[in-house]
């Protein structure tokens, strides 16, 4: 599979990882899939839910999640990933990332480097849940057609 990222949602993702600096930034992806792609449509930014370990874990608390996956069923979308930024650190997933992702769902991480985003990157969490798989990121522009 590959993330189909409008070049607004990437740097929307960025800009999330900057403003909520030196904490993680979390949120959801919604979009649609199309063969072997996910195509995002629309971001769903979250407020970080921990009151310990902010700046190196997030959570998504459920009230929050369901209200969002509402949203994105109104808009005719389901949730195909989720994204979160990792303050200093590189955007690859931790064993805690791991532990509580979801297999099938894109989940993609920016850098944010003394406040700065950086390299975004998206995983995949193996169906035995073992390990994550780098799955590829495409920015394309989306274009509205009217009819």
């Amino acid at each position: 599979m590959t993330l189909v990222l409008d070049p607004r949602h990437a740097a929307a993702i960025g800009r999330h990882g900057e403003a909520d600096y030196p904490a993680e930034a979390c949120g959801l992806i919604g979009g649609a899939i199309e063969g072997d792609r996910k195509i995002a449509v629309q971001l769903v930014p979250l407020a970080n839910g921990r009151t310990d370990s902010a700046r190196n874990r997030y959570l998504i608390d459920p009230e929050s999640f369901r209200r969002a996956q509402e949203r994105l069923d109104r808009d005719g979308l389901e949730v195909i990933g989720v994204y979160h930024s990792h303050p200093d650190h590189p955007p690859a997933p931790s064993a805690f990332d791991r532990e509580h992702a979801w297999p099938w769902l894109s989940y993609a991480i920016v850098a944010v480097a003394q406040g700065r985003a950086g390299e975004l990157k998206s995983w995949v969490l193996a169906d035995d849940r073992g390990a994550f798989d780098e799955e590829a990121i495409t920015i394309e522009e989306r274009k509205a057609v009217w009819q």
